[in-house]
């Protein structure tokens, strides 16, 4: 087998990403068309985000063994949730918020 390029990975990081990020936001991804009775059960969308992280964290892995960055591709504290790998309530509540010193708004400021 030849050797995996940077971009392959970067390509199946940012896949992984966009996976994680999709069942966050309960939105259709692969898993429910290779579980579609799943719908049914309360607990498909925790089982749902549960096998989307661990995809991410595979992904993330492979990458470190790899010698290659992945941190690029995530917020400082998305980065750091990654690095703590588990999935906690506070990963799924705060995925999406910014970085403090992102905002630009601050009280005060026109």
């Amino acid at each position: 087998m030849g050797n995996l390029s940077a971009e392959f990975m970067n390509v199946k990081l940012n896949d992984a990403k966009v996976h994680f990020e999709r069942a966050l936001d309960c939105k259709h991804t692969e898993f429910d068309d290779l579980y579609p009775y799943m719908i049914e059960h309360p607990q498909f969308f925790w089982y749902k985000r549960y096998v989307a992280w661990s995809e991410l964290l595979t992904i993330v892995k492979l990458s470190e063994e790899l010698e290659m960055e992945w941190r690029d591709q995530f917020s400082e504290r998305q980065a750091d949730y990654i690095s703590k790998r588990v999935m906690s309530s506070k990963v799924l509540d705060e995925w999406f918020e910014k970085e403090p010193h992102d905002s630009k708004e601050h009280v005060g400021e026109a």
